[in-house]
């Protein structure tokens, strides 16, 4: 009768160690999976933002010459983004610049506010785009410190020395539960069992530099969009934005 209540008391506390550890193992996989969500979102949000806003400034300013000098000008050390094809290609250009909005009386002012208005909506995004990779960061550094504490509350190793205590082996033997367990292959079954925190944010998404306040840039950007005008033959941006 003793040694009954004695296993049911065993199985009980196997029962709710094992509900705790996977418990809380699988609030942190859940954790790990929405801020993997983020990151995804994070990128589709840069490609579709920053990315393409930059492929209309790329577009825009077509000659390479110019464009290397006014993302130099911005702060923009390397080009992203970037591939000379979508200079040239007619289909690219329709499809970017198609339905966007147009400022002033004249050709040259419709071209030159056009791209000061894209620059100014890309360090707007790119600002926005800094704080959510800080937030991402914060995320992930709270992720890697709640495995930390799990792991510290909940070491397999020591709960398997336990169990096996429970069913009265000693630290080279197993019970019934454990089955045959060394002390070895417990830490092989910890190691495939770890729960790794995600790589910092800066390894999965790009860092870009913040960019200079278009009030600041605005005289230096206009010579270079003087020059980009004359490049292009004086284009008439009515029909460039024509859905």
């Amino acid at each position: 009768m003793q040694d009954d209540i004695t296993d049911i008391l065993a199985l009980e506390v196997k029962k709710e160690m094992a509900e705790r550890y996977f418990g809380f193992r699988k609030l942190i996989e859940e954790d790990i999976k929405e801020f993997d969500d983020q990151v995804l979102a994070s990128f589709l949000r840069l490609e579709q933002q920053i990315g393409f806003n930059l492929v209309r400034l790329y577009i825009l300013l077509k000659d390479e010459k110019l464009i290397h000098e006014f993302f130099q000008s911005a702060g923009l050390e390397q080009l992203i983004f970037y591939d000379p094809y979508l200079t040239e290609s007619p289909t690219i250009r329709k499809s970017v610049l198609a339905g966007l909005r147009l400022r002033g009386f004249t050709r040259a002012g419709r071209f030159r506010n056009l791209i000061l208005d894209i620059y100014a909506e890309l360090v707007r995004d790119v600002e926005s785009y800094h704080k959510n990779l800080a937030t991402l960061s914060t995320e992930r550094d709270n992720i890697a410190e709640e495995i930390r504490q799990f792991y510290y509350k909940h070491d397999l190793g020591t709960m398997m020395d336990f169990l096996r205590r429970l069913d009265g082996g000693d630290m080279h033997s197993a019970g019934g539960m454990v089955g045959v367990i060394t002390p070895e292959t417990g830490t092989g079954l910890e190691q495939k069992m770890k729960v790794e925190p995600p790589p910092p944010v800066d390894e999965l998404l790009p860092i870009i530099p913040s960019l200079t306040p278009p009030a600041e840039i605005k005289r230096p950007l206009k010579k270079i969009i003087a020059a980009a005008y004359r490049l292009q033959n004086e284009p008439d941006m009515k029909d460039m934005v024509r859905s």
